[in-house]
This record gives structure tokens, C-alpha cells and sequence, in this order.
């Protein structure tokens, strides 16, 4: 099992969600997705209220342009977003909604391609309700249990968890026994964690 913690505003969990499927059904490693927000944790961890990449402008220049490069080498698609990073609240809370019924994968790549490809505000409820129907769930009723008490708490509860796992950006794979890996490239190197762990439990 590996745990995948992503942001929708992320730009480098965008090649992460793209990828992950595919290379953790070669390893037979399950994937758990974790839609979660790092706003809070860049405010509370380095005092940050915008995107580092904003906050540092040279580091923002590097960090598109090594995008780019990461994209065309996967064969993804990218557009720089008009706004970034854009609020990705609600459709972090509409990805809760679909853990339980298994829809969240599927959602969260098509958010990814809304935002880093069409670019879409995918923080209207207009431009994800089309996103939900395409995963067969039904937009009405799916937005109006993304803005109750439960699903914010599960949401909250998700950045609780992470912090207090010593995430600090996105996207981050956790595996079994604990070990943390940050960022698009290092994907590889935790499914193969994942994977020896694993082979260790059943041995």
C-alpha cells in the first residue's frame, strides 16, 4: 500500500496523478489516494500565504520550465494556469466525496487536466460539476456534500493527518512502514519501497 498525498493546485502532483496508477499496477502496489490542501502547512511550517514558487520568483522560472521538461518526457500535456496557484478547496472536498465510492482517481485527474491544460477555474462549482458527471456520479448531490460539516471535517482531518505525518508539500507517497518521499520524482523510488516492504510482510 502506498499513500498518495496531492494538492490540486500542485503543479508537480499533476505528472504524479497522470502516472501513478500505471506504475503502481506493474509494482502490485494499491494506491490510497489522500486529497488534501498545503496551504496551511506552508503558513504554519515556513510562514508562507502564497505558493513558494510565487514567494520566490527565481525559483518559480526554474520550477515551469523543469515542468515542461517533465511533461514532454510523459507525454502530458501542459498550460501554464492564468491564475495560479488557483483555490483548490472544493474540489478537494468533492475528491473526499468520492473515496468511498472510488470514483476520487478518475476525478482528480480530469481536475488536473481542467486546470493544468484548459485552464479552468477549478474552484467553481460550474466547471466541476461536468468533471463529477464524467465519473458517473451526480454533481447536485455530490457539490451540496462537499460544503457539509462532515466532509469539511474529513477534509481538515486529512491535513491533521499529514502534518502530523511530517508532510511538508505536495505530492508526498507514504508507504506502509512509514517512510516519506516528496515529489513527482521520487514516485518510482517509493513504489519500489512499497513494494519490498511488502514482499518482507509475505515472506
Amino acid at each position: 500500500m502506498l499513500e498518495f498525498w496531492y494538492e490540486f493546485a500542485s503543479t508537480y502532483s499533476y505528472p504524479a496523478a497522470m502516472r501513478i496508477e500505471t506504475l503502481a499496477a506493474d509494482k502490485g502496489v494499491a494506491v490510497a489516494w489522500r486529497p488534501f490542501i498545503v496551504g496551511p502547512l506552508f503558513h504554519e511550517q515556513q510562514g508562507l500565504n502564497d505558493s513558494p514558487f510565487n514567494a520566490f520568483p527565481v525559483k518559480g522560472e526554474y520550477m515551469w520550465r523543469d515542468l515542461e521538461r517533465v511533461c514532454d518526457a510523459e507525454g502530458l500535456p501542459l498550460r501554464h494556469p492564468s491564475q495560479f496557484p488557483r483555490n483548490s478547496l472544493l474540489a478537494a472536498r468533492v475528491a473526499i466525496c468520492g473515496l468511498e465510492d472510488g470514483w476520487t482517481p478518475a476525478f482528480s485527474r480530469a481536475v488536473y487536466q481542467a486546470n493544468f491544460v484548459d485552464d479552468q477555474d477549478i474552484g467553481s462549482p460550474d466547471v466541476l460539476a461536468p468533471l463529477i458527471a464524467s465519473v458517473g456520479a451526480g454533481p447536485e448531490h455530490v457539490l451540496a456534500a462537499a460544503q457539509s460539516d462532515p466532509i469539511k471535517a474529513l477534509l481538515k482531518d486529512h491535513v491533521r493527518q499529514a502534518k502530523e505525518r511530517g508532510l511538508f508539500g505536495a505530492p508526498s507517497f507514504l508507504t506502509a512502514d512509514g517512510e516519506l518521499f516528496w515529489g513527482n520524482d521520487r514516485l518510482e523510488q517509493a513504489l519500489d519501497w512499497a513494494a519490498r516492504h511488502q514482499s518482507r510482510e509475505h515472506a
